[in-house]
This record gives C-alpha cells, structure tokens and sequence, in this order.
C-alpha cells in the first residue's frame, strides 16, 4: 500500500501500522498462529515479529510499498494483516508487485480478506498506476486461491515456480501456484 494512504472499504479501514501495543500484539497473534500459518514455513515469535514490524515501518517511512492492517470500521478490531509490496527475491516474473493477506482464523469466511483485497486492487490500479499485480499461494491453500479468483486474477498454471524463500526444511510448501491480473483485465471486469 501507498505510504500515507488510508483505504475504506464498506466494512473496513486499511491502515498503515504504529508502534503501538495494541499493533505488535496483534501482528504477532497472526504470526504465530498455528491455524493461520500452516501453510508457512515458520510461526514467529514476539521477537521476530516486532522485527517485521519494523521493516515494514521503515518501509512505510521511505515511501515504499507495504503490508497494512485490516480493521473494522465500526470498533477498530484488528482483523489482518495485507497490502502490496515488492517482489524481489529471484524468480522469473520479478520485479513485480504482489498483493497478499494472511487474516485472524476467527474471523475466516467473513469476506473481509476478499473486500480488502479488492480494495487494494483498485487502489493499485487507480492510484497508483499500476501495470499488473500478482499473487501466489501453495496450490493447498485453496482459501487463499478463491479470493484470487474472486477478485478477477487468472490462474497461471504455467507460471508455478518453486519459491526460493521456502527452506529445504519444508518441501511440501515450496511449489507456489501464480495468479495475475493486469490494470486492463482488471478494467474491464469493472
């Protein structure tokens, strides 16, 4: 997401992260959460955690893209964690952007991850001038590939790579499936 940009969505603020307690609590709960990280190679602790945390801050404070924080509009409930940034580990379709979510389990098949998705694809395109956007998940983490299809990205089976970040340690959750959508799709699905 755009440093200094707020997004609103009909139930949801998409929000830059602080500092604050209440953000590195909540970041970590999704960090470390065992049902919302099987699909990942490692669950964080407050430590790492709070490491990101400041990653995505300096991000944030250089003008970069970056992960924001998903929460309702009505109670300011942390909801998850999303955004867009920059893919630039080494894999064929880089440089790119890349938008992602990882959401709190209790709060699953709410459709919030899908609204802000949505939101962050718009944004992507109309504010930001964006030629495409990708997104990629484990072919397992079908939860995760429905919102891709939802929002209007194609599934680009040729396109499945191994990702290098994934360690050895893990090879059940190497094989990545891509999906894409371009700023002219992504138009004319309006």
């Amino acid at each position: 997401m755009k440093p200094g940009v707020a997004l609103e969505t009909d139930r949801l603020n998409i929000r830059h992260w602080t500092r604050s307690e209440e953000d590195r609590a909540f970041l970590h709960h999704i960090l470390s959460n065992e049902i919302g990280r099987r699909f990942y190679p490692d669950r964080r602790t407050r430590e790492e955690s709070d490491d990101l945390m400041e990653k995505i801050i300096g991000w944030q404070e250089n003008g970069d893209l970056t992960w924001a924080i998903a929460c309702m509009k009505d109670t300011d409930q942390r909801l998850g964690f999303t955004g867009l940034s920059r893919v630039t580990f080494d894999v064929p379709f880089a440089p790119t952007v890349e938008i992602g979510w990882q959401y709190d389990p209790a709060i699953w098949g709410s459709g919030y991850a899908t609204e802000a998705a949505a939101e962050l694809l718009r944004h992507a395109f109309e504010d930001l001038g964006l030629p495409e956007i990708v997104a990629f998940a484990i072919e397992e983490n079908t939860a995760s590939t429905a919102i891709m299809a939802r929002i209007g990205m194609t599934h680009r089976p040729d396109e499945t790579f191994i990702h290098p970040k994934v360690p050895d340690t893990h090879p059940q959750l190497k094989r990545h499936v891509l999906w894409r959508v371009t700023a002219d799709d992504w138009q004319q699905q309006r």
